[in-house]
């Protein structure tokens, strides 16, 4: 009996090392999962005066004449076993061309012998031919015109080749692999098949490699889509149920505690939105299991005043609460930002502190020595209720009295070995963790990279915002409107506003920003194009030609985490009328004051990106104005995507857009360390209702039978797309 793990080399002998070598395919699994990649017919049958050059076309005539012949090696290539022959259908004749097994084709095609050639036509020497052709030898018994349509219209697999191993090849290997497949087992359970009416996976696997009509290919890709979303959200759904009998401590807040002082001192109200979130979020912190929730929001939906109201809820149950930011200059914006909010009572111990106040500790890599040790006796005493700071948090020195709360800002930014040693440093039980991104995420996505986190969304702004309208300058096209852009800069500065002017890289030796990943327009960039702008040489040009008038500085991850902390105090004061920086700003800084931002190059960052890079305009009540810059031609694909950001501030469906144009990689996440997606026929954009069913089956599944112990090939099928070590890495992400 076959299995889905069976060597490569027991269907194909010697020749499954080149499949091992050119493809990384190991097993029967791994063939029979390397699906076409489009389908092919031979074209239409045809007579052979009507040959046109050029066309795929599909003739039935008669051999009249063949003969072999070798042809000499030339230089860069060996010598060749060749057989030309001639054949005629009564309208025409039509030359016929193999290269290799010369005396395998003169034996088959005898003069006299009736078949089917199909392949391209060319013309060589003033004849019509095909080169090295397929064909089907036909024994005439009255049939030949029905087989020969039947040839004609046949749907042959194209597969994704590479040197060595052409389609051809890999079909035929394909022809050894499903003889092998009769008695696999079939990974999905039989009352989930007969709900939702999927073929046995034998029948899916021959319909998408050897289909008779599209119809095969509809129903095959259906089953083995099902294939995998349901093992994928089997998986999902069992970290789910895990995390949910873990220990961890309840933080149900007190009555009369420091939050509700804070909420008592808001100027504001908050948005039913965050309120929504927040009893969420309250509802799941009081729980005795580990809160893992993602909190996704667009840009300026308020998701730091929702994850601090949760870290104070933490601190009134005695516990401390962790922020981990990707970068200093947002660490340092976030600890600003938090104890201004906080006021007095972020003030426990100074003459000016409320009662039940607490302290806001801040912790960087940059941090002199007298500041450090007092930042880390705060959160190993308690003294701090809430620690703010970068990776400088997860080395082993650094302890806590009681670790209650985890929050992690762009949660993309770290690794999973990074989150997961933060996360150990709670002495009771695990910790509750909170990340938070500014990218929104299409719902296919939520349900299968965060398909074991409690999603909440913000969707809705905080009352007040101007917002931001956009608009792409084609300066190659119209250099006049980058002249317009710097002039905008003048008018606002005249009204006292400020701007910030984005570059994809810094400058002097060509590197981008260490603590900073430009996503760019790969497809669009040229070899032979310029370098992207960077930010020393456009604030150099800027400060000696339009902006002369103006206070500009610059900003990038190079500079001195303390100067780079300088010029956003004097930016956020407004010292400064315009910031020339990377993309360090482009999340959590907040300056009201700013209201327009010009991006150079914008071709070349992500869509995602250029919408967090935007958010820093239009944050107050002034109308926010963002340029979109760029050199690309009209039509072309990076023009396409600037101009989807222009005419939508809807960070949700940008979401779409951005995954159209980077693909699903792998949903696994392990595809930072190389591995193959595990997405073969699943896309998360086109098939979100399948995606949809499939989790509620899935959820349904692990209910009952948790251990999966009633359909074994059930759990071979998770092990296979979950073997140990990348369970491990699942574990702690």
């Amino acid at each position: 009996m076959s299995t889905w793990d069976e060597p490569l080399r027991v269907a194909l002998g010697g020749s499954a090392r080149a499949f091992k070598d050119k493809l990384d395919l190991h097993t029967l699994g791994d063939l029979l999962r390397y699906y076409p990649r489009r389908y092919d017919r031979r074209g239409e049958l045809t007579d052979l005066a009507a040959l046109r050059e050029g066309e795929d076309v599909t003739v039935q005539a008669r051999v009249l004449d063949a003969k072999r012949r070798t042809v000499p090696a030339r230089q860069g290539r060996r010598r060749m076993d060749m057989m030309e022959a001639t054949v005629t259908d009564g309208t025409g004749r039509l030359h016929l061309t193999f290269f290799n097994r010369g005396a395998y084709h003169q034996n088959s095609l005898v003069p006299g012998r009736l078949a089917l050639f199909s392949g391209r036509v060319s013309t060589y020497r003033g004849r019509r031919q095909l080169d090295h052709p397929e064909y089907q030898l036909i024994d005439e018994d009255g049939s030949e015109g029905e087989r020969a349509r039947a040839f004609a219209e046949e749907l042959i697999p194209i597969y994704p080749a590479v040197k060595g191993l052409d389609s051809s090849r890999i079909a035929l290997a394909m022809d050894l692999a499903l003889a092998r497949a009769a008695d696999l087992p079939d990974p999905l359970p039989p009352e989930v098949r007969e709900r939702h009416r999927l073929a046995g996976v034998r029948d899916a696997l021959e319909r998408v490699h050897r289909p008779s009509e599209w119809a095969d290919v509809g129903s095959a890709r259906r089953r083995l889509k099902w294939d995998e979303a349901f093992v994928l959200q089997l998986a999902l759904a069992r970290r789910r149920r895990q995390a949910e009998e873990l220990p961890a401590r309840p933080r149900p807040g007190v009555e009369g505690g420091i939050l509700d002082a804070f909420d008592a001192e808001l100027l504001f109200t908050l948005t039913d939105g965050q309120r929504e979130v927040g009893a969420r979020l309250a509802e799941r912190l009081d729980a005795a299991h580990p809160m893992h929730c993602l909190l996704q929001g667009d840009v300026g939906a308020g998701k730091t005043l929702v994850a601090l109201r949760a870290m104070l809820r933490v601190v009134d149950s005695g516990g401390q609460a962790v922020l981990l930011a990707p970068t200093e200059v947002l660490a340092q914006q976030h600890h600003r930002s938090i104890s201004a909010m906080l006021g007095p009572l972020a003030r426990a111990g100074q003459l000016d502190g409320a009662d039940n106040a607490t302290r806001v500790a801040l912790l960087t890599g940059s941090m002199n020595t007298a500041a450090r040790r007092e930042a880390l006796l705060d959160a190993a005493s308690g003294a701090a209720g809430i620690v703010v700071g970068t990776h400088a948090l997860l080395q082993e020195h650094v302890s806590f009295a009681d670790l209650g709360l985890v929050v992690v800002d762009e949660q993309h930014r770290f690794g999973v070995e990074q989150r997961d040693a933060l996360r150990e440093k709670a002495v009771d039980g695990r910790p509750h963790v909170l990340v938070m991104t500014a990218t929104p995420i299409p719902r296919t996505v939520a349900m299968t990279v965060y398909g074991d986190l409690d999603v909440v969304a913000l969707t809705q702004l905080p009352t007040g915002r101007a917002g931001v309208s956009t608009h792409v300058v084609p300066a190659r096209e119209k250099p006049h409107y980058l002249t317009r852009a710097w002039e905008r800069i003048l008018e606002e500065a005249a009204r006292g506003r400020q701007a910030f002017v984005v570059c994809p890289r810094i400058g002097e030796d060509g590197g981008e920003d260490a603590d900073e990943e430009v996503g760019g327009d790969q497809d669009a960039e040229d070899p032979g194009a310029r370098p992207p702008l960077a930010v020393l040489d456009v604030a150099a040009r800027l400060t000696e030609g339009p902006l002369a008038d103006l206070a500009v500085e610059v900003l990038h991850g190079r500079m001195a985490p303390d100067d780079k902390d300088a010029v956003m105090r004097r930016f956020a004061e407004g010292r400064t009328d315009a910031v020339v920086s990377t993309t360090v700003i482009e999340v959590g800084v907040d300056v009201p004051n700013a209201t327009v931002m010009v991006i150079m190059d914008a071709d070349r960052f992500g869509v995602s990106q250029l919408h967090q890079l935007r958010g820093r305009v239009g944050r107050g009540k002034l109308p926010g104005l963002c340029l979109l810059v760029t050199d690309a031609e009209e039509g072309s694909p990076a023009r396409e995507r600037l101009a989807a950001v222009a005419a939508t501030t809807d960070g949700f469906e940008l979401s779409r857009v951005d995954l159209e144009a980077r693909r699903e990689g792998d949903v696994l996440g392990e595809a930072q360390s190389g591995a193959r997606s595990s997405l073969r026929m699943l896309t998360l954009l086109k098939d979100e209702e399948l995606i949809g069913e499939a989790r509620e089956e899935a959820a349904a599944y692990v209910e009952g039978d948790p251990d999966l112990t009633a359909y074994p090939p059930l759990a071979d099928a998770l092990a296979e797309l979950l073997p140990e070590d990348r369970a491990e890495y699942l574990d702690k992400a």
